[in-house]
C-alpha cells in the first residue's frame, strides 16, 4: 500500500536501489575503512543478483543508522534541520502555558529526582526519560510545530526532544544532535510513506503521527546514544513495539491527548529504548523481515524496498513544512489566500458577503468547524477578516469563539470539500472565494504555502517566527542568544552547554 504520490511506485526500480545502495555505502566508507573500490565490487554484485531481500533491506537501513552520527550532511540540509530545531524548541517555550504544557510540567515537577536532563522554558531538571516526554507535550501543545505531508506526521515535537534529552543524556556534540536529528526525519517520514500515509491511516484507524513519531525518534535517540549496525537492529525492532496510537486524537478537544500521540509518548519511548539499548538490552533482529514482522502486521501488502528510497540522496527534513500561521495544516493555505486578497483588493470584513473556502476533502475534515480555535478553519478565517492577521494569541483564544464579531464574520465562510484539491494531496492546494456586498468575486488559488518546500522560510523568518513565540517568555536579549545558539549549533562541543539558555526562572 504504498504512497503512490509521494514516493514513487511500491515497487522500487532496481536501478534506484542500486544508486541509493551506492550512496549509503559510500557515505560510511569513512568510518568502515571499505575501499571505493570494494564498494563499487559490492554494488556490482548486488546488482547482479536484483532486488535487495528484506533483511538486506534492513542491513542497509541499519548500516546507514548506525553512520549517522559520523557523517557529513550538506549544508543545505545542516542549514534546515537547524530551521527545525529552532521551530520545535520555539513551540516548546510557546507551549508552556497553554494545557498540555501544564499538564508536562506538572508532570516534571513530580518525577524531578535525577537532575540530567532539562525541561524546557523551566528550571526544572528530570530524568532524561521524563524530560523527553514533558518536552514533546510542550512541543504540541498545539499547532506550531512542523509538520510532513507526505509521511502525514508531525516530525519535529517527538525528534527534537528526544534527541536534546538523549543528547543531555550521553553528552553529545552539537554537531551530532544536528546529525541524529536529520536521521529521526528520514527514519520516521519513511516508516510511515511505506505504511501509505494519510490513506493507511484512514482505511486502518491508526495514527499515522505516532507511529512516525516512534521511529523517528527512536533513529534520532540511537543516533545519540551512538548505537552500532546490530543495536540498530533492536531500535527498530523497539519502535515497532512502541508504535501505536489510534485516530480518535482527532475528537480530543483539549490538545492534552493529543500532545501525548503526536510528541509526549514516542519521545519517551525512544529514549527509554536507545538507554536500555546501549546498556545491552537486545531484541529481534529481523522486525521488517521475519515472521511476524512489522510490515505484515501493519501494511500486508506494503513493499519495504520503500524503507530505502533515495535514503541518503533526499533528506526529508527539506521536505518538512515549517508553519508560517499558528494554526493546523490545512488552515495554511486558506488563511495566506485571504490574506493575499485583502491586501491586493483593500476590503473591510463588513464588505464581505460571503467567503467560500475550497480544501482537500480529507483536510476538510480535520479542520470544520472545530472546537479548538487554531484547528477551527471557518473561526480563523473569521479573525483574519477581523484582525486582518492571525497571531499566536488569537490562534489560541478561545473565549473569543464565542465573540458577536467574529460569529458575525463566521457565518459567510462556508467550507467546500474538493475532490480534485484531493487529487493534488498531499500538496495542500486551496480556492478561497470572496464575494463583496458591492456584487465584485474575487478569488485566490494558493499553490504552495508559505513554509513548504516549494516556498520555503528564509533563515530570517524562521529567526523571526521563533522570536515572536520565544520573546514573551524569555525577553528580548534571552531570546537573541538562544536563536543564535541554534543557528551555530554545529560550534557547541557539548549540547549541555545549552541548558541555560533553555531555562526560564
Amino acid at each position: 500500500m504504498g504512497n503512490k504520490d509521494n514516493i514513487g511506485e511500491s515497487k522500487m526500480e532496481s536501478a534506484l536501489t542500486r544508486r541509493s545502495l551506492l550512496q549509503i555505502l559510500a557515505a560510511t566508507a569513512a568510518t568502515s575503512a571499505i575501499p571505493l573500490k570494494a564498494l563499487a565490487v559490492q554494488e556490482a554484485t548486488q546488482s547482479s543478483k536484483g532486488p535487495a531481500s528484506n533483511d538486506q533491506i534492513i542491513a542497509r537501513m541499519c548500516s546507514y543508522m548506525a553512520n549517522a552520527g559520523t557523517r557529513e550532511l550538506p549544508e543545505d540540509v545542516i542549514e534546515k534541520t537547524k530551521h527545525h530545531i529552532l521551530d520545535t524548541i520555539a513551540a516548546m517555550i510557546s507551549g508552556v502555558d497553554l494545557p498540555p504544557g501544564k499538564i508536562a510540567m506538572k508532570f516534571a515537577r513530580a518525577h524531578s529526582g535525577e537532575k540530567v536532563a532539562t525541561v524546557v522554558g523551566s528550571k526544572l531538571l528530570c530524568g532524561s526519560i521524563e524530560a523527553a516526554l514533558a518536552n514533546g507535550m510542550m512541543a504540541h501543545s498545539d499547532e506550531t510545530d512542523d509538520s510532513h505531508a507526505p509521511s502525514h506526521s508531525h516530525p519535529g515535537c517527538s525528534i527534537v526532544p528526544a534527541t536534546l534529552a538523549a543528547g543531555e543524556q550521553f553528552g553529545i556534540s552539537g554537531s551530532r544532535f544536528i546529525r541524529a536529528v536529520a536521521l529521526g526525519y528520514d527514519i520516521g517520514t519513511r516508516v510511515m510513506m511505506t505504511l501509505g500515509g494519510l490513506p493507511f491511516q484512514i482505511e486502518t484507524h491508526h495514527s499515522s503521527h505516532n507511529i512516525a513519531a516512534n521511529f523517528g525518534a527512536g533513529a534520532a535517540a540511537a543516533c545519540a546514544a551512538n548505537l552500532d549496525v546490530r543495536q540498530m537492529r533492536f531500535a527498530l525492532d523497539y519502535a515497532s513495539q512502541q508504535a501505536s496510537g489510534i485516530a480518535a486524537w482527532q475528537r480530543d478537544t483539549e490538545h492534552i491527548e493529543k500532545s501525548l500521540v503526536f510528541g509526549g509518548t514516542p519521545a519517551r519511548n525512544a529514549v527509554t529504548s536507545a538507554i536500555l539499548i546501549q546498556l545491552g538490552a537486545t531484541g529481534v533482529e529481523d522486525v521488517f523481515s521475519g515472521p511476524d514482522n512489522f510490515i505484515r502486521a501493519f501494511a500486508p501488502k506494503a513493499d519495504p524496498a520503500t524503507l530505502l528510497d533515495k535514503l541518503g540522496e533526499r533528506y526529508e527534513v527539506t521536505r518538512t513544512n515549517i508553519k508560517k500561521w499558528t494554526v493546523g495544516s490545512p488552515i495554511q493555505a486558506p488563511l495566506d489566500a485571504l490574506q493575499a486578497l485583502m491586501k491586493r483588493y483593500k476590503f473591510r470584513s463588513d464588505q464581505v458577503q460571503s467567503v467560500i473556502v475550497r480544501v482537500a476533502t480529507s483536510e476538510a475534515k480535520t479542520v470544520n468547524n472545530r472546537d479548538m480555535p487554531n484547528i477551527s478553519l471557518q473561526h480563523m478565517l473569521a479573525v483574519m477578516l477581523v484582525d486582518s492577521t492571525v497571531s499566536f494569541q488569537a490562534a489560541h483564544d478561545k473565549p473569543r469563539m464565542k465573540d458577536a464579531a467574529v460569529l458575525r464574520e463566521k457565518a459567510k465562510i462556508r467550507l467546500t470539500p474538493d475532490e480534485e484539491l484531493e487529487k493534488l494531496y498531499p500538496k495542500r492546494v486551496t480556492i478561497v472565494e470572496v464575494n463583496l456586498t458591492d456584487g465584485k468575486h474575487l478569488e485566490e488559488r494558493v499553490e504552495a504555502v508559505k513554509g513548504t518546500a516549494e516556498n520555503p522560510m528564509t533563515r530570517e523568518e524562521v529567526v523571526s517566527k521563533a522570536t515572536d513565540l520565544i520573546e514573551p517568555f524569555f525577553g528580548a536579549s534571552a531570546t537573541k542568544l538562544l536563536t543564535e545558539s541554534i543557528i551555530n549549533l554545529e560550534k557547541l562541543g557539548d549540547i549541555r552547554a545549552m541548558r541555560p539558555l533553555l531555562q526560564r526562572g
